[in-house]
C-alpha cells in the first residue's frame, strides 16, 4: 500500500489563509489540521497489473457457470469469455494464455486450443473465445450420459497476477450429446393455416455428423422451416423459425462449406454409418 502524506500541503497553502481571518477562527481550524496532519490515502500499484477473466457480459455480469456442449461443433467451437486489467494500459501488446483446471480437466484438456490471447496496445481488456475440439476428445462417450465440469484461469506470467475475488476463474460445465430435432422426417400437425417444411426437405436425410456440421456453420439448433408465402422474415429469433426461402440459401451454404472441408481433409466428410455426407 502506498501512502501519501500531505502535512507541508496544508501549511503552504492553507496556513496563509488563516493570518486574514478572526484569531479564535484560525486557532480553532489550526489545532485541527495538526490533529489531522497525516492520513493514509490508498493507491494503486501501478507495478502489480491484475487480469479479471471472467462469463457473463460484457458489462460485467458474472455468471457462476457456463455451458460447452461438444456436440454442437463437428471440429471446433467455442466459450465467449471477457477480460480486464485492474492497473494501467501500456504502449504495447500483452498476452496472456488459460490453463484448465478441475475434476475432469485431464479429459477435456487435449481439446484446448493452446493459444495466446492479446490486450492490445492502449486497452484494459476484451471479448475473447476459448476454442474446443470435439473431434480431440480421448472417447466419443465422454459426457454423453453425465456432464463435465471444468475451470479456466490465467496462466501465471510476468504480466499479470490473478485477478481479484471471483474473478481468477471461470466454469464450464461440458455435455455431449445431441438428438435428432422431432420436425426433421415430418412436421406435425397444425390446426391454423401456416405451412411448416421437415428439415429434411433441404438438408436431407439425418445423421449426427451431418447435424453437428450444421450447428457448427449455421449456429442454428432445433430450428423450424415455415413457407415463405407472406411477408415473414429470413429468421425469427423469438419462434427459432427460417422462412423456406432462406432455408434454400443456408442449403447452399452448407454445400459450399462441404466442398470446403472435403478439399482441406484427407477424408470427406462421412458419418457415424460409414456414408458420405451430403446436402
Amino acid at each position: 500500500m502506498n501512502t501519501y502524506t500531505y502535512r507541508h500541503h496544508l501549511q503552504k497553502y492553507l496556513l496563509p489563509s488563516l493570518a486574514g481571518r478572526g484569531r479564535g477562527v484560525g486557532l480553532f481550524l489550526l489545532l485541527t489540521l495538526w490533529s489531522c496532519s497525516h492520513v493514509d490515502v490508498p493507491t494503486y500499484d501501478t507495478e502489480e497489473t491484475r487480469l479479471n477473466i471472467w462469463v457473463g457480459t460484457a458489462a460485467g455480469i458474472v455468471y457462476e457457470t457456463t455451458s460447452y456442449n461438444y456436440s454442437y461443433a463437428y471440429e471446433e467451437g467455442s466459450v465467449t469469455f471477457y477480460a480486464q486489467i485492474t492497473g494501467l494500459p501500456v504502449d504495447y501488446d500483452r498476452t496472456f494464455r488459460l490453463e484448465v483446471f478441475g475434476e475432469d480437466s485431464a479429459a477435456v484438456a487435449p481439446t484446448v486450443r493452446s493459444e495466446d490471447f492479446v490486450i492490445p496496445a492502449g486497452a484494459i481488456g476484451g471479448t475473447y473465445e476459448l476454442h474446443l475440439n470435439t473431434q480431440l476428445l480421448p472417447s466419443s462417450d465422454l459426457f454423453t450420459e453425465h456432464d463435465g465440469k471444468v475451470q479456466f484461469r490465467v496462466r501465471p506470467s510476468k504480466e499479470f497476477m490473478l485477478g481479484t475475488e471471483n474473478h481468477q476463474a471461470f466454469t464450464v460445465i461440458v455435455k455431449n450429446y445431441l438428438a435428432k430435432p422431432d420436425n426433421w422426417d415430418t412436421v406435425p400437425e397444425r390446426n391454423d393455416m401456416i405451412i411448416y417444411f421437415p428439415i429434411s426437405k433441404y438438408f436431407g436425410t439425418y445423421s449426427r455428423v451431418k447435424y453437428q456440421f450444421m450447428i457448427e456453420h449455421l449456429g442454428l439448433i432445433d430450428f423450424n422451416i415455415r413457407s415463405s408465402m407472406g411477408a415473414i422474415p429470413a429468421y425469427d429469433e423469438e419462434t427459432n423459425t427460417i422462412s423456406a426461402s432462406y432455408a434454400v440459401q443456408l442449403q447452399q451454404l452448407m454445400q459450399r462449406a462441404l466442398r470446403e472441408y472435403n478439399a482441406t481433409h484427407a477424408t470427406p466428410l462421412t458419418d457415424e454409418y460409414g456414408e458420405l455426407v451430403t446436402f
